[in-house]
């Protein structure tokens, strides 16, 4: 599995429509999902998939004057949410250079929202819009509870992929040899859990994300006092004695965690960590405090080269997830077998 920053041929995305994960400010998400397709469409192509007929008329609508036609594609194929990231295939190069997508099981978070079903069959359609070959690993697994770094490694959570409401028939040795065998990694580095507020149980694109091969950025909250402190603090310590199979240590940036936001007494999930780094750009969520400017700064210096964009998170984050969540990469990077290149 390529990295996320290597070159995409595609960025792929769900268009918002349930009303239950955003009460009363589906419209503001909307706003922000057309910031994000304007500026991909400069950058690359973009799949997006619609309810119907009408859903497509509604979006095209909403995007009118925004975006190239020639770099945006509709399709049909309807869904419960618009967690493309975590429900939609992930796409791998195989050994003779060509893609291919793994359409893991999905289950809504170890079954925590009705209904799933269509979420759930995103993954096999993307395949057959693209006309790849299809894998089915065999075992539950939400894309934003992984990070590669395109050379060997994986970063994930014990508390997301341990968890017994999702793959309750495997134990840590044989999540992790699936995780190899359909990936293409050569090691799982394990963190601790997520945040605050994060339904998923821990994902990883929260918390801590590859930037290059050896470089890991990871959220950091310096209050003492906050219930993230203490999480984010195991979690660096974890990086900070991780070795790459190879032997080097990791370096680890830190990025510091947004104002806490809440929403009807609850604490959302609100993280810098959840960017998507696209072929010419950076997707930064932005929480309208003064650490949004540091995490573009940090951000735009770990991936020299591309623009940052900051989309608006703050409505986003209600439904409990941000600009990663909603996005998936599709790879146009070549293997050479021979090099491993």
């Amino acid at each position: 599995m390529p990295a996320e920053w290597e070159p995409h041929s595609a960025t792929w995305l769900s268009w918002p429509h349930n009303r239950r994960t955003w009460p009363g400010v589906l419209n503001a998400v909307e706003a922000a999902m057309v910031a994000m397709v304007a500026a991909l469409g400069e950058s690359e192509q973009v799949h997006i998939n619609v309810l119907d007929e009408a859903h497509e008329r509604h979006a095209k609508g909403l995007l009118q004057g925004r975006y190239p036609r020639s770099r945006i594609a509709f399709h049909p194929v309807p869904t419960d949410d618009a967690w493309c990231r975590d429900y939609g295939a992930l796409f791998v190069v195989d050994g003779h250079g060509e893609t291919m997508a793994l359409d893991f099981g999905f289950n809504a978070w170890g079954r925590k929202y009705r209904p799933w079903n269509r979420d759930a069959a995103v993954g096999a359609s993307m395949a057959a819009i693209l006309g790849v070959r299809r894998f089915v690993p065999g075992m539950v697994l939400e894309g934003g509870s992984v990070d590669v770094n395109g050379a060997g490694a994986l970063l994930t959570t014990e508390q997301c992929l341990l968890d017994r409401n999702r793959n309750p028939g495997l134990d840590r040795v044989q999540i992790e040899a699936r995780l190899k065998h359909s990936l293409g990694v050569k090691q799982v580095i394990w963190l601790d859990g997520g945040i605050e507020g994060d339904d998923t149980d821990g994902h990883v694109d929260a918390v801590a994300r590859f930037v290059s091969a050896a470089r890991v950025v990871a959220a950091v909250e310096p209050d003492e006092r906050d219930a993230n402190h203490r999480p984010l603090l195991a979690n660096r310590a974890r990086l900070e004695c991780a070795r790459l199979s190879a032997g080097q240590r990791l370096e680890v940036v830190g990025i510091p965690m947004p104002d806490p936001l809440h929403w009807r007494g609850r604490r959302l999930p609100a993280s810098y960590l959840n960017f998507y780094a696209a072929n010419d750009l950076v997707l930064v969520p932005r929480f309208g405090c003064p650490q949004d400017e540091v995490a573009m700064d940090i951000l735009g210096r770990c991936l020299p080269g591309r623009r940052i964009v900051p989309i608006d998170c703050r409505h986003i984050v209600i439904g409990l997830g941000a600009v990663h969540c909603l996005t998936q990469q599709v790879p146009a990077v070549r293997y050479t077998a021979a090099t491993g290149a």
